[in-house]
């Protein structure tokens, strides 16, 4: 999606309980984040403001195909347009990395989950706001969260162990279905109680916490077989060597 969708969807009333909701599941993640190093990518401004004034450093990184908008308006400059497989930073430079509109609509993820890795610092964590797929956010393409890829728990899970990453927590959000209708919206709390106590499975999106593996597995290089000839060479006279013994 553009950036003037997604910022467009964030100013609008349904936007706001979208980010009401997922604020608080990510705040329940992160508690405290002083004298730590934020950073995210994708579009995740709307949930930076969070730690902003409690963070060491809060940076916004966005990707070329979505654009770039100002972040924060009245302050100077803390986002900025990047290549999401080349980030500008260098190894181990942050503490926390937060996902949002970017694992569903990056057109490689992996590839992008492995730079997340390398920018960040050992025992450092990840945290992903991802669709789900069996959610109704996921099946209306008129919000953000209905475009791109929506993950299950178990694809989200196998994508970050294949990238170096640990989960070790788990969140869900949305709740209340993804309809903008005044008298609809002043339910929404109520929805997300109820289906947060039910742990109902049709949350609108996944909030997964993640550790950095140190230590990752390195592919083990198969050896080369040496080719063993079945026959063993056997040697034979050159032409004229017989003449040459005799003498001829």
């Amino acid at each position: 999606m553009d950036v003037v969708d997604l910022r467009n969807f964030y100013a609008q009333r349904l936007g706001t309980v979208a980010r009401r909701f997922i604020g608080r599941g990510i705040r329940m993640r992160w508690a405290d984040t002083s004298t730590l190093r934020v950073l995210g990518i994708g579009y995740a401004t709307p949930y930076l403001g969070l730690f902003r004034e409690e963070a060491e450093r809060c940076l916004a990184l966005m990707p070329a195909p979505q654009g770039v908008v100002r972040w924060p308006s009245t302050r100077p400059a803390l986002a900025a347009l990047v290549e999401e497989d080349e980030l500008p930073l260098t190894d181990s430079a942050v503490d926390r990395v937060l996902l949002v509109h970017a694992l569903e609509m990056s057109p490689d993820p992996a590839e992008l989950l492995r730079e997340v890795w390398r920018v960040l610092a050992p025992g450092g964590r990840l945290l992903a706001v991802v669709p789900n797929r069996r959610g109704l956010w996921a099946r209306m393409d008129t919000t953000p969260f209905g475009q791109g890829r929506p993950y299950s728990r178990s694809q989200i899970t196998q994508l970050l162990r294949e990238t170096w990453f640990t989960p070790t927590g788990w969140g869900e959000a949305l709740y209340v279905p993804p309809i903008a209708r005044g008298w609809f919206l002043r339910s929404s709390v109520a929805w997300e109680r109820t289906g947060a106590t039910l742990s109902a499975p049709f949350a609108g999106v996944h909030i997964v916490d993640a550790t950095k593996q140190v230590y990752r597995a390195i592919p083990a290089r198969r050896e080369r077989r040496r080719l063993v000839p079945a026959l063993k060479p056997v040697l034979a006279p050159a032409p004229g060597a017989a003449a040459l013994r005799r003498g001829d």
